[in-house]
C-alpha cells in the first residue's frame, strides 16, 4: 500500500471516529475496519460523478450495513459530493443530511435507505435486475448505453437475515453478473463474536446459490482487494461475493476486534489512542490532510470525463434509434405512452367479475404502453392474474424477462421491487401475492413507503371472501395495518370499473400504492366509467342515493362490501328510509381532497352512519363519528363457503339495514 493510500484510508477512519464521538452515538467499528475495502472500490473501480449524483449509467453502491453510515458519509464528502465537513460534524443531528442510517433523498449519493439489516442487499438485487433488463431492452450492437455494476457492502448481520438470502438466491438463479457483494467478514456482531450465532460456511452457501466466491485473507491488503474486485467484474454470468477478513474498529488499541467497537463511541481517550496508533495528531478533530483530499477529489474529474464520454455515446445512440430514445425518455420519466387511458377496459353493469381478474386486464393495458413496466408474483400468478401476456418469464440465467418469477419469497420480492424503482427506468414495478402474505413483505413495504417510491404492491384474496381456505389465508387486520403506514396509498376497489380507476390513479401517483383485490366475483356497478374513475381518484365518492337528494343515513363501504351496502340501501328504501351509499376505495386520496369536497360526500349534519368492511373495524370511527356503527370482522375468519361466512359474521344487506334502523330509532 502506498503512503498516500494509507493516508486516505486513515482519513476515512478518523472522520468516522470523530463524527461518532461528537454525536456521542453511532457505530465507529465498521467504517474503521472496512475503510480499505471502501477506498479501493471508490477510488479504483466505481464509475460515478460526484457533481452529477443521478447520472443514469453510474455504478450503484449500497451500504447494506447501514449502521456504519459514517463510512459512506466520509466517502461522499471526500470525493466531492455535496456533503460538507460541517455535515459530518452534524452527524445524527436533527435535520442534518447525515442521519444515523443512510436515507434515500436526504443525502446526495445515497442510493437507498438502509439500516434494517438485509434490506439493502436485497434491494441491490433489484437494482442489478433493472440494469440487466434495461441493458437488454435498450442496448444495440456498438451502443451499450446501459452498462454498470451494483456494489454492496454487507455485514454478518445482513447475511443472517432471511430477506438477504431470498434475494441472493434469486440473483444467483438469474445470473446477475454485475452484482458484487463485498462481505465485511469481521467476525463480530453487536452482542459479541459472530460465531456465537453464525457458524455456517457462508462461502459454500453462496456457491450453492450460484455465486462466484472469493476470499481476501487480509482486509488491509489493498492490492488483494483490488485483484478480487477485478476478478469479480470479469465474471458476467454469476453474481460475486468477496469475503474480506477485516478487523472491526481497526486502529483502536483496546477495542479493535471486539463488539465494544461496534455500536458505541470509542470514548475520547480511546479516540486519541487510536489516532496515535494510526500516526495521526491525537488532538486534531475532523482533520482532512490536503494530500488526501486532493487524491480523493480526483474523483470529480474522472466522473465528469466518464459521464461526458457516456453522453457522447448516448447522443450517437439517440440519433441512430430515435424511437428507442423516445421510449427511454418515457421510461426515465416513469410515464406511459400517450393515449393509455382510452385503452382501459370497461364492463357492463351487472356483469360478475372478480376484481383480481379485472386488475389483470388493466395491468396488461398499462404494460402495453410501457415496455419497461415489469413485475411478478410469489409463485401465484395463476391466482393473482398479474402475468404480462405474451411476455417471457425469468428463469435460470435469464434476468431480462418482463414476468418476474420470484418463487415463494415475499420479503425478497418486496425489496427487489423497491430496487427496481430506485434504479430508475422501470415504470411502476409491481409485485403480487395473497393479501394475508403482505405480512411477510411488510418491512420492505415500509422502506418503500419511507423512500416514497412509485412501486405497486398487488394483493388478491382480500378478505374472508376467500372462503374455504380459512383464517390462515383470510386477511383481517391487514387493511388497517397498511392504512396506518405513512406515504402508502391503499386502494380496495368495489368492482371491475373501480379497479380500472384505481390502476389509472396509481399510474400517475408519485407514491407507493397497494391495490387489494377480490378472489370472488363481484357485480359491476351501474354508472359511467368516467364518473367512477374520477370518484376513485378522489378516494371516496357518492355512489348512490335517493333521487330526491334527501338523506336519512349514510352507508360507507369499500371493496366487496360496496355491493352489500347498495343492497342494504334498497332494503331501506322499501321502508322509506333514504340512505346514501359512499364507496371509499382509498382513504389516503380522500384525505387529500378539499374540505368542501369531503363535506359534499359526508355532510357533517348527517350523523347516522354505518360502515361495512370485511376487516377489523379499528379506524372507521374517523368517518363514522361518535354515533356511527362499524360492521366488520374483529376476530379471525373461518373456513367455509364465503357467503355462509359473511352471513355468520353479520355482513349481509339485512345486517346493514338493521344497523341503520337502530340509529334511526334512537
Amino acid at each position: 500500500m502506498t503512503d498516500l493510500a494509507n493516508l486516505a484510508i486513515n482519513t476515512i477512519r478518523t472522520l468516522a471516529m470523530d463524527a461518532v464521538q461528537k454525536a456521542n452515538s453511532g457505530h465507529p467499528g465498521l467504517p474503521m475496519g472496512a475503510a480499505p475495502t471502501a477506498y479501493t472500490l471508490w477510488m479504483h473501480h466505481m464509475r460515478y460523478n460526484p457533481r452529477s449524483p443521478d447520472w443514469a449509467n453510474r455504478d450503484r453502491f449500497v451500504l447494506s450495513a447501514g449502521h456504519g453510515s459514517m463510512l459512506i458519509y466520509a466517502l461522499l464528502h471526500l470525493t466531492g459530493y455535496d456533503v460538507s465537513l460541517e455535515d459530518l460534524q452534524n452527524f445524527r443531528q436533527l435535520g442534518s443530511s447525515t442521519p444515523g442510517h443512510p436515507e434515500y433523498g436526504d443525502t446526495p449519493g445515497v442510493e437507498t435507505t438502509t439500516g434494517p439489516l438485509g434490506q439493502g442487499a436485497a434491494t441491490a438485487v433489484g437494482m442489478a435486475l433493472a440494469e440487466a433488463y434495461l441493458a437488454n431492452y435498450f442496448n444495440r450492437d456498438g451502443h451499450n448505453i446501459v452498462n454498470h455494476h451494483t456494489f454492496v457492502l454487507v455485514s454478518d448481520g445482513d447475511l443472517m437475515e432471511g430477506v438477504c438470502l431470498e434475494a441472493a438466491a434469486l440473483a444467483g438463479h438469474w445470473g446477475l453478473g454485475k452484482l458484487i457483494f463485498l462481505y465485511d467478514d469481521n467476525q463480530v456482531t453487536l452482542d459479541g463474536e459472530a460465531d456465537m450465532t453464525f457458524s455456517e460456511d457462508v462461502k459454500l452457501r453462496f456457491r450453492a446459490m450460484g455465486w462466484q466466491v472469493q476470499r481476501v485473507a487480509d482486509g488491509t491488503d489493498v492490492a488483494a482487494i483490488n485483484r478480487a474486485i477485478e476478478h469479480a467484474k470479469a465474471e458476467i454470468r454469476q453474481p460475486s461475493l468477496i469475503a474480506i477478513r477485516s478487523i472491526i474498529g481497526y486502529g483502536s488499541p483496546n477495542k479493535q476486534g471486539t463488539s465494544q467497537a461496534h455500536g458505541s463511541p470509542l470514548g475520547e481517550a480511546e479516540v486519541e489512542l487510536a489516532k496515535q496508533n494510526l500516526g495521526w495528531d491525537p488532538s486534531a478533530k475532523f482533520y482532512v490532510p490536503a494530500d488526501a483530499l486532493e487524491h480523493f477529489r480526483g474523483a470529480i474529474d474522472r466522473g465528469r470525463a466518464a459521464e461526458s464520454d457516456w453522453n457522447d455515446r448516448f447522443q450517437s445512440w439517440r440519433a441512430a434509434f430515435p424511437e428507442l430514445a423516445a421510449a427511454w425518455d418515457r421510461a426515465q420519466a416513469g410515464a406511459f405512452a400517450d393515449g393509455w387511458r382510452e385503452q382501459l377496459p370497461s364492463w357492463e353493469a351487472g356483469q360478475a367479475i372478480a376484481t383480481r381478474n379485472a386488475g389483470g386486464d388493466v395491468l396488461n393495458v398499462l404494460a402495453q404502453n410501457a415496455p419497461t413496466m415489469i413485475g411478478g408474483d410469489a409463485d401465484l400468478a395463476g391466482s393473482t392474474k398479474t402475468l404480462i401476456k405474451g411476455a417471457d418469464n425469468t428463469g435460470p440465467g435469464n434476468a431480462t424477462a418482463r414476468n418476474l418469477r420470484f418463487g415463494v419469497r415475499e420479503h425478497g420480492m418486496g425489496a427487489i421491487v423497491n430496487g427496481l424503482a430506485l434504479h430508475g427506468g422501470i415504470v411502476k414495478p409491481y409485485s403480487a401475492t395473497f393479501f394475508t402474505f403482505s405480512d411477510y413483505m411488510r418491512p420492505a413495504m415500509r422502506l418503500g413507503a419511507l423512500m416514497n417510491l412509485p412501486t405497486v404492491y398487488v394483493f388478491t384474496h382480500d378478505s374472508i371472501g376467500l372462503g374455504e381456505d380459512g383464517p390462515t389465508h383470510q386477511p383481517v387486520e391487514h387493511l388497517m395495518s397498511l392504512r396506518a403506514m405513512p406515504n402508502l396509498y391503499v386502494f380496495r376497489p368495489a368492482d371491475a370499473t373501480e379497479t380500472a380507476g384505481a390502476w389509472a390513479t396509481i399510474a400517475e401517483l408519485d407514491h407507493p400504492a397497494a391495490i387489494v383485490l377480490s378472489r370472488q366475483d363481484l357485480p359491476v356497478l351501474a354508472g359511467n366509467d368516467a364518473g367512477i374513475h374520477e370518484g376513485v381518484s378522489k378516494g371516496a365518492y357518492v355512489l348512490s342515493e335517493h333521487e330526491s337528494g334527501d338523506i336519512d343515513a349514510i352507508i360507507l363501504a369499500s371493496g366487496s362490501e360496496v355491493s352489500i351496502a347498495l343492497a342494504a340501501a334498497e332494503l331501506l328504501e322499501e321502508s322509506d328510509i333514504r340512505a346514501r351509499v359512499v364507496s371509499m376505495p382509498c382513504w389516503e386520496r380522500f384525505e387529500e381532497q378539499s374540505g368542501e369536497y369531503k363535506e359534499s360526500v359526508l355532510p357533517s349534519d348527517i350523523t347516522r352512519r354505518v360502515s361495512i368492511e370485511a376487516g377489523v373495524t379499528l379506524g372507521w370511527s374517523r368517518y363514522l363519528g361518535p354515533e356511527g356503527i362499524a360492521l366488520g370482522v374483529d376476530r379471525f375468519g373461518a373456513s367455509g363457503p364465503y357467503l355462509k361466512i359473511y352471513e355468520a359474521y353479520g355482513l349481509t344487506p339485512g345486517d346493514v339495514a338493521e344497523a341503520v334502523n337502530s340509529l334511526l330509532d334512537d
